[in-house]
């Protein structure tokens, strides 16, 4: 379909063509030289020893489970209102996922006392997801940390160069994970990075990411070794050069267009309060400098979603809806057996929410369409 206003948008010009370009021209296309200056400009934007290019997030948040030696038995605290990814890859280690509440119908971030509600001996981790942006309250959540013994890990997807009290978010747990897909603040198409601030941890990433090898495929065209070893079964996790090329581009426009996003934002958010009154806009107060990756709003509880989606759709604007929750997916139905969670506040906003578009190249303009049509869909 040709939106008028689609959900996202992309930011490539001929500065992304030309970094494609060259590296096709240099004909080195496996993970290489551009690979590490992507991820050493990546580590200074965030403040950490260590990042580590990977093929999206989703394989991200698995090495991360992987290197901390999550395995059947263990268990891991999760949200549920996430994209079934963060949840995913919990279960590709073998372990269990735990499902915890929300904040609020203000604060979609995990809520630190349903977190410790769930947290048994068999815990091993918690998996935050900074929604929309948004920083979850990382103070609270590291008190329950070192009380019991836990890592975190930060599903930083929606937060690339986001921060909380001068720190960005993906740098507060053991691992960070953030995602480059398409629709992201930034992005190569399909792609992650990892980061951390533990050596160990990162040498058994950096193992884990490619088949568990000692050496790879650039060291030996660079002439720093002439064979391998395996010590792990790892996995074929790797980025290649030209989506590193294009993440180098992105991460250069990334403070811009993150700011630009805050400043869209505050419109979104000062139109909707005048002229839709009965919506819930979450997070107008949040601590921290958020990403703004999305701008959800809560319709009236009686509101018709389906019917209001149509509505703006047929006047060709795009919305979505996150998330459907993870716990109500059949899969982790009949994992549960049953046992379905209680998560009340996950499961309100889950049958109210509405993500409108949001993306650098909109205008003040094309805001005040989108809050013309949604106070008109409403009404």
């Amino acid at each position: 379909m040709n939106w008028r206003i689609p959900l996202a948008d992309l930011d490539f010009g001929p500065e992304e063509e030309a970094a494609v370009l060259d590296v096709l021209r240099r004909r080195w296309l496996t993970m290489g030289a551009v690979t590490e200056q992507f991820e050493a400009a990546f580590a200074t934007l965030v403040g950490v020893p260590h990042a580590l290019a990977v093929t999206n997030c989703t394989a991200a948040l698995h090495l991360a489970g992987a290197a901390l030696g999550w395995q059947p038995g263990d268990e891991v605290i999760v949200p549920s209102l996430t994209f079934v990814a963060t949840v995913n890859a919990v279960r590709y280690t073998g372990a269990t996922p735990i499902f915890a509440d929300v904040s609020s119908l203000d604060d979609f971030s995990l809520s630190p006392d349903d977190i410790a509600a769930k947290i048994t001996p068999r815990t091993r981790a918690i998996i935050v997801m900074h929604y929309g942006g948004y920083a979850c309250d990382m103070a609270r959540i590291n008190e329950l940390v070192q009380q019991h013994g836990l890592d975190v890990i930060e599903d930083a997807a929606h937060a690339p160069a986001a921060s909380l009290d001068g720190r960005a978010l993906g740098t507060w747990g053991t691992v960070g994970c953030y995602s480059f897909f398409s629709n992201k603040n930034m992005t190569t198409g399909e792609g992650g990075m990892l980061v951390t601030t533990d050596a160990a941890v990162a040498e058994k990433l950096r193992l884990l990411r490619s088949h568990g090898m000692t050496t790879l495929t650039w060291d030996r065209h660079r002439g720093h070794a002439f064979s391998y070893d395996v010590v792990a079964p790892g996995y074929n996790y790797r980025i290649d050069e030209m989506r590193a090329a294009l993440g180098c581009v992105q991460l250069n426009k990334l403070a811009a267009n993150n700011e630009r996003r805050r400043m869209l934002d505050r419109v979104y958010v000062e139109s909707l309060r005048s002229a839709v009154p009965d919506l819930t806009l979450p997070y107008q107060n949040h601590p921290g400098v958020s990403a703004c990756h999305v701008r959800p709003i809560l319709l009236p509880p009686t509101a018709d979603r389906q019917l209001f989606m149509e509505r703006l759709k047929e006047r060709g604007i795009q919305t979505s809806i996150h998330y459907p929750p993870v716990h109500k997916f059949h899969y982790y139905r009949a994992l549960m057996n049953g046992n379905t969670p209680l998560l009340p506040l996950t499961e309100e906003i889950a049958r109210r929410e509405v993500t409108l578009p949001l993306y650098p190249a909109m205008t003040p303009s094309d805001i005040e369409l989108v809050v013309a049509a949604v106070a008109e869909a409403l009404s």
